[in-house]
C-alpha cells in the first residue's frame, strides 16, 4: 500500500467520524457558509500579485516534522505581506498536522483566497469547506474516478467555491473536469 493509498483509507474514516457527529444541517449554518468568496483564479491573474498560491503546513509524510508549533496567524500573514496572491492551508491532521480551525484562523487575518488543501473524497468536505471559510477547494485526480471529479467540482461550483484540480500524469488529464478554474 502506497502513502496515498494510507492516506485515502485513513481519510475515509475520519470523515464518517466528522460526518457522524456534525451533520450537514449545521455546516450550512456556519458563520461562512453564505459570505462572499474571493475568487482564486482573479487574484492569480492579478497583475499586481506574484501568481504564487503560498501553502502552509507543520508536516508532510515525506519530510515529517516541519514545524508542528508554527502559528497560521503569523505564517499566513506573512506570506501575504510578501506577496502571495493565495493561501492553501493544509486541513488534514494526521498527515499534515492541519486542521480545520487553521483555515478559519487564517480566513480572520487574510483578504486572499484561500484553498482548503486536503485529500477530499467526500461531498461532505467540500460543503465543510464553505462552511470553514475556503474559497476553492483542491481536488486531487489520484484520488477519484473521473465521475466523482467532475460531480464534486460541479457541486464545489455550486456552492460559490471554485476549484484547483491536482494532475501528476498526463494520463490523469482525461479526468479534468470543465468545473474547474486552475489547474496544477
Amino acid at each position: 500500500m502506497n502513502i496515498l493509498d494510507k492516506i485515502i483509507a485513513h481519510k475515509r474514516k475520519e470523515v464518517a467520524r466528522r460526518k457522524a457527529r456534525i451533520p450537514i444541517k449545521l455546516l450550512e449554518e456556519s458563520l461562512f457558509f453564505n459570505t462572499p468568496v474571493v475568487s482564486l483564479s482573479k487574484y492569480l491573474q492579478r497583475p499586481d500579485k506574484s501568481g504564487i498560491i503560498a501553502e502552509f503546513k507543520r508536516k508532510s509524510p515525506s519530510k515529517a516534522a516541519i514545524n508542528l508549533y508554527a502559528s497560521v496567524e503569523q505564517v499566513s500573514i506573512g506570506y501575504m505581506q510578501a506577496g502571495a496572491s493565495a493561501l492553501s492551508i493544509l486541513t488534514d491532521e494526521h498527515f499534515f498536522g492541519g486542521k480545520n480551525e487553521d483555515l478559519t484562523t487564517a480566513r480572520k487575518f487574510n483578504f486572499c483566497p484561500i484553498l482548503r488543501k486536503d485529500f477530499i473524497i467526500d461531498e461532505y468536505q467540500i460543503i465543510e469547506a464553505r462552511s470553514i471559510g475556503a474559497d476553492a477547494v483542491l481536488l486531487i485526480a489520484a484520488c477519484l474516478e473521473k465521475e466523482q471529479l467532475h460531480d464534486f467540482a460541479k457541486l464545489a461550483r455550486s456552492l460559490g467555491l471554485e476549484v484547483l484540480v491536482e494532475l501528476h500524469h498526463a494520463r490523469e488529464l482525461d479526468k479534468l473536469s470543465s468545473a474547474a478554474q486552475v489547474v496544477g
